[in-house]
């Protein structure tokens, strides 16, 4: 029996998946899954029986990811499971830039219904009036999952589009429409759009990426969109860049104190992802990666450990080894293997940076002994039988 439990409302179409070897644990007992969307895990204590985490979602800010990979602990996140709820919020949010859509909506919920309203509405209605986003130019830094569909849609729409990703995957780039122009450089983006839209995740290298050189570089009256992290924009120079004009209008999904009281912004309240569809695709993406991982031992789409996927174990045994990524540690773990007369049928070795992760099929059956065994070699951290 596996256990699994849950730090925030999961969707009940994602734990529908799990099967009745799974069964849900309280806050206080181990388990050996743990699913999340926004819980700050950061000061969490992990027990011994925990190997994985599924972020239900794409960001992971909330997890400590350096601890967890050090603990032998795979953490999993969900890319592109709610990338066309951002995306349409995306297209929104211009639409509302463009258009001053809200404006309109709340002078007129200021209004008294007499019979004069039709003739106010008449002569008002030119103070909201706005620009079509047909034939305008869309820069898109990050072409992940969501920076494609909204590349592709925006094409859709007859909008100009100029992307920038220096890790474009060759998913994305088939993806892609061959309308759209690949910038080498966001300098390209900046000299060129007339609206910005930002699609990257937030780490050391993105922190504040959208600073004062950069809104230097942008055209007047540029539209600037973020639906990916509040952190990646320098918050002092996008109020300065707003109140000189020189950015039109910041439509952002995250608020935090000073934004909020700052000119031409629109701020919504987290809605990105915020869609039934959204929240059950992360949910069953999430809660088929932990099995696969529990049940078979394959990894895919961890953001701490590489991806390995040896399919459905054919052979006796299946051994999962979560290690530092070290010289001569495959030596180490077939000659455990070899003094303890278990043949190994298959292997499967990949590395990411300071961690790396093997799968061993062995033609007998293993014992907890050998899990001590390989357990104590230097640098592994965690062994699990997977069959």
């Amino acid at each position: 029996m596996y256990t699994y439990r849950c730090l925030n409302n999961i969707s009940p179409v994602g734990l529908a998946k799990f099967t009745e070897d799974y069964k849900e644990v309280h806050e206080s007992e181990p388990s050996e899954a743990i699913l999340v969307r926004s819980a700050n895990m950061k000061e969490m204590e992990f027990s011994p029986e925990l190997v994985a985490i599924a972020r239900a979602g794409a960001g992971v800010n909330n997890i400590p990811l350096d601890v967890c990979a050090d603990k032998g602990i795979v953490v999993f996140n969900t890319p592109g499971a709610n990338a066309n709820g951002v995306k349409e919020m995306v297209i929104a949010g211009m639409l509302l830039a463009s258009r001053d859509i809200v404006g309109g909506i709340e002078w007129l919920e200021s209004q008294q219904p007499d019979a004069d309203l039709k003739k106010k509405v008449e002569k008002q209605k030119k103070q909201y009036a706005g620009n079509e986003i047909k034939g305008k130019t869309l820069g898109i830094i990050g072409l992940g999952a969501i920076g494609v569909m909204v590349a592709n849609t925006a094409v859709s729409l007859g909008m100009n589009v100029i992307g920038y990703d220096p890790y474009l995957s060759i998913k994305a780039a088939w993806n892609l429409s061959s309308s759209i122009k690949y910038a080498k450089d966001p300098k390209e983006i900046y000299a060129n759009a007339d609206y910005i839209t930002i699609h990257v995740p937030l780490n050391d290298g993105t922190r504040g990426m959208v600073n004062e050189e950069a809104f230097q570089e942008m055209k007047d009256g540029v539209v600037l969109l973020n639906f990916a992290r509040d952190g990646l924009v320098d918050e002092k120079a996008l109020i300065t860049a707003l109140e000189s004009d020189k950015v039109r209008k910041y439509v952002t999904d995250f608020v935090t104190p000073d934004v909020a009281k700052a000119p031409n912004t629109l701020i919504t309240p987290h809605l990105g992802a915020s869609t039934k569809e959204s929240e059950d695709n992360c949910a069953v993406m999430a809660v088929e990666q932990i099995r696969d991982y529990l049940e078979q031992g394959n990894i895919k789409n961890s953001v701490n450990y590489p991806a390995l996927d040896m399919g459905i174990c054919t052979s006796a045994g299946r051994i999962a080894i979560n290690h530092k990524n070290i010289p001569n540690m495959l030596g180490r773990i077939t000659s455990v293997l070899g003094e303890a007369n278990i043949n190994v049928a298959n292997i499967s070795n990949a590395g990411r940076k300071d961690y790396a992760y093997t799968l061993v099929d062995v033609d007998s059956k293993v014992d907890d002994t050998i899990v001590e065994k390989l357990s104590a070699i230097d640098g592994v951290l965690k062994v699990r039988i997977v069959k």
